[in-house]
């Protein structure tokens, strides 16, 4: 495992310093398209009858499990981190568009893919059932806080879109999980649960979910008063350190939702940060929490295309991960677009708010360790091969061609942003 480990975190060194010396692409993008790259290379020698260095690699990447890395690891880090450098204020005041966005669109979106690629894979010969189906539109829906936090620090979108595209992607997230556990269990592989019935995937999906909200709110607030009452550094980036991965262990152990705990209390915490940490303090908590973010962040997205060396592949499977990609966007649009027509009166958001939520809600990680986490069926290689080409394609093509759109949409709707609501933008390449 320390060895895996040590050489995902040499190929990723390697991978970034190639990118920001040669191609400067945003990090996340350039990294995932190397490593990427790499396995491609690789599968091609394997092809061509070398067949030891993908051997070789392919064992140390299954070494490692990316589930576990993933759900199991890094993603509580990833999701209080997120949540901490939101301004909690300005979520507070946009929570129905959040969280209507979060639990509406969501679930909108899993049965308008869900039984899109139902018929897309009959379509192409490939027999997948309709609740695997339906999982893969719960585990492709959410948009991934990762992939659109970073994307988000490199774009000057007015501070109320910001938060809106960013708030939605933390809870999405947690959102989409507990959807899944809930169609997993209702088709007999519900990691324990077990929930066959409508009423217990009701009672499933409130016990997670609010569960996990009101764990993650009782954290936050211990966190707060324990932060508080203390001004020294380190020890204050313990006790951040120990919520976060030892409230994660025990929401996974009570059964409620960890991602949705960790956005909670990081909003609480964020909330109450300028009382809670002093001047200096708070300066070096909130710089060691952005680096270890941006750390793990391009080790997730280097290990996302690395990880494209485990995947086999067939003709029809290609196929069927091509459809969907087009498919994932308009279902991705409708979900949004339809509860925004309401919104959009009572918030009074810009014209172009939609097209920013569906080009810029990218997909990545957790979409990826939840399909690897299913259990070898006849079916499960489909939904793999399908869940990484839309995830390769939201990262390389649309996390590339944002900044554009965000350009033209602010200049065409300049009564939507002013100086003190915009935030500065970062060049494209830094």
């Amino acid at each position: 495992m320390l060895t895996a480990f040590a050489l995902l975190l040499s190929v990723t060194a390697v991978l970034a310093f190639l990118n920001e010396r040669f191609f400067k692409l945003p990090t996340t993008v350039g990294v995932t398209l190397a490593g990427a790259l790499a396995s491609l290379l690789l599968i091609a020698l394997d092809a061509l009858g070398l067949t030891g260095p993908r051997g070789w690699a392919a064992g140390l990447l299954e070494t490692l499990d990316f589930t576990d890395f993933v759900l199991n690891g890094i993603l509580s880090i990833l999701l209080f981190a997120g949540a901490l450098s939101l301004d909690a204020r300005q979520l507070l005041r946009q929570r129905l568009s959040i969280l209507t966005l979060a639990v509406v669109s969501t679930l909108l979106s899993t049965f308008l893919i869900g039984f899109a690629a139902y018929g897309i894979f009959g379509l192409v010969g490939l027999s997948v059932p309709l609740l695997w189906s339906l999982l893969f539109g719960a585990l492709i829906s959410p948009t991934d806080p990762v992939a659109v936090l970073d994307l988000l620090k490199r774009a000057a979108v007015p501070k109320r879109i910001e938060t809106l595209i960013a708030g939605e992607s933390l809870f999405n997230d947690g959102v989409g999980v507990v959807i899944f556990l809930v169609i997993a269990g209702m088709a007999g592989i519900g990691h324990g649960h077990g929930e066959g019935s409508v009423l217990g995937a009701l009672e499933l999906f409130g016990r997670e979910a609010l569960g996990g909200m009101v764990f993650g709110a009782l954290l936050g607030a211990l966190g707060y008063l324990m932060l508080r009452e203390i001004e020294q550094q380190a020890v204050e980036v313990l006790i951040t350190l120990a919520l976060v991965v030892g409230g994660y262990v025990a929401a996974s152990a009570l059964g409620i939702s960890g991602p949705l705990a960790m956005v909670v209390a990081g909003l609480i915490i964020s909330a109450g940060r300028h009382v809670a940490f002093g001047e200096d303090t708070r300066e070096h908590i909130e710089g060691f929490w952005e680096t270890t973010d941006q750390v793990l962040n391009i080790l997730l997205f280097a290990f996302i295309g690395l990880d494209v060396l485990l995947t086999e592949t067939t003709g029809p499977q290609l196929v069927a991960g091509g459809l969907l990609v087009l498919v994932s966007l308009l279902a991705r649009w409708i979900s949004v677009a339809l509860p925004f027509s309401l919104l959009r009166r009572r918030e009074n958001y810009g014209t172009y708010t939609v097209r920013l939520l569906t080009w810029g809600g990218l997909r990545g990680g957790i979409a990826i360790s939840l399909v690897l986490g299913l259990p070898e069926t006849p079916y499960r290689t489909h939904l793999v091969t399908a869940t990484y080409i839309i995830v390769l394609f939201s990262i390389a093509v649309q996390g590339l061609t944002i900044m554009p759109l965000v350009h033209r949409a602010v200049a065409a709707n300049p009564e939507d942003t002013s100086p003190e609501d915009t935030a500065p933008e970062v060049p494209l390449g830094s």
